[in-house]
């Protein structure tokens, strides 16, 4: 019993940290992609961060465009940062943007997907 309960333990605590990372990167997609949303469509690109709370979390967030090889176009990418059980993790948003239409309110979107 003394070795088996120690090691059902930790497969118990990992098996709760991963139901909680999961949650979260969720959440962060979410955040992320809203941000993505609103910077294209109120034209404020460039770099920026901030927090978000969700929750009983924190989320940290930073926006960050730069030039895309390939076109005229710009790559627009959030990262967000998240802690759980005292391990820092983070997801990121990227996409394309054209910068002459960033912020234009019409029927159709700048961002490709």
């Amino acid at each position: 019993m003394a070795i088996i309960i120690p090691v059902a333990m930790e497969g118990v605590s990992i098996a709760s940290r991963a139901g909680t990372v999961g949650n979260r990167k969720a959440v962060a997609a979410r955040i992320a992609q809203r941000i993505l949303n609103e910077a294209v469509l109120t034209g404020q690109v460039g770099t920026a961060s901030g927090q978000t709370v969700e929750g009983e979390s924190t989320y940290e967030w930073r926006m960050q465009s730069e030039a895309w090889e390939v076109d005229a176009l710009e790559l627009l990418t959030v990262q967000v940062t998240f802690n759980v059980q005292g391990s820092a993790y983070d997801l990121s948003v990227s996409t394309l943007y054209d910068p002459e239409t960033v912020g234009t309110a019409s029927d159709e979107t700048s961002v490709l997907f």
